[in-house]
């Protein structure tokens, strides 16, 4: 049976499946497309809890991204 391919994506250091599917199923797949959101958004998604968002703003830190800043 043939597997389904899973597009390439940046977030394979994401503690946790849910966290993972929760981005991917979000349309996320690099770390850059993060910079268009808000932390408090990305934290609305279903599976995305502390543990999660702390590596993703650890890895954003490291590359000097941001996320959006609330208005």
């Amino acid at each position: 049976m043939p597997s389904k391919k899973q597009p390439a994506n940046e977030f394979d250091f994401v503690p946790g499946a849910p966290a993972r599917r929760a981005l991917a199923n979000a349309g996320y797949t690099r770390l850059t497309q993060l910079t268009k959101t808000t932390e408090a958004e990305l934290m609305k998604l279903h599976g995305m809890g502390p543990k999660a968002m702390g590596a993703i703003r650890e890895a954003m830190n490291a590359r000097g991204l941001k996320f959006k800043r609330t208005e």
